[in-house]
This record gives structure tokens, sequence and C-alpha cells, in this order.
């Protein structure tokens, strides 16, 4: 039916071709998305290193203001941040 050397040049054109097709495939899909990826993975981490800044710095805001609530005898309502009398 089929000889031997038309099989084994049939395989090698075959993988030929799906080696060049997915290397085009890599090339023009695969590999820009992942540039895609690491650009909004570097600004995700920097939003999220700044939100935690900004809570830190709010966090120590409110500590301060409960503590000096507390010390002039007033009353902190935690849920409101504010001071009461």
């Amino acid at each position: 039916m089929f000889s031997r050397p038309s099989l084994a040049a049939g395989a090698i054109v075959g993988g030929i071709l799906v080696f060049t097709g997915m290397q085009t495939v890599n090339a023009l899909w695969i590999i820009p998305r992942e540039e895609g990826r690491k650009l909004e993975r570097a600004e995700l981490d920097f939003a999220t290193k700044k939100a935690i800044g900004e809570l830190r710095d709010e966090a120590d805001r409110a500590r301060f203001n409960r503590r000096v609530c507390i010390e002039r005898g007033r009353l902190y309502v935690n849920a409101t941040g504010l001071c009461v009398e």
C-alpha cells in the first residue's frame, strides 16, 4: 500500500508543518498575551501595595484618634470613627 520511505517522508513533513504551525500560534497569540499579563500583574501589585500603605496610614490615624478620645474621657465609636462625649 504505502512504502516505508513515503511514510517516513510524510511523518517528517507532517512534523515540520505542526512545528511551524505551533511556532506561529505561539508568536502571534500566546507570547503577546503573556506580556500583557505581566504588565497587568505589575499594575495590580502596585495598586495593592498602595492600598495597603493607605490602609496602614488610615489604621494608624484611627488608633491615634481612638487613644486621644479615650484619654480625654470620651467614647470612641468604632463603627463611625467618631469621638462622642
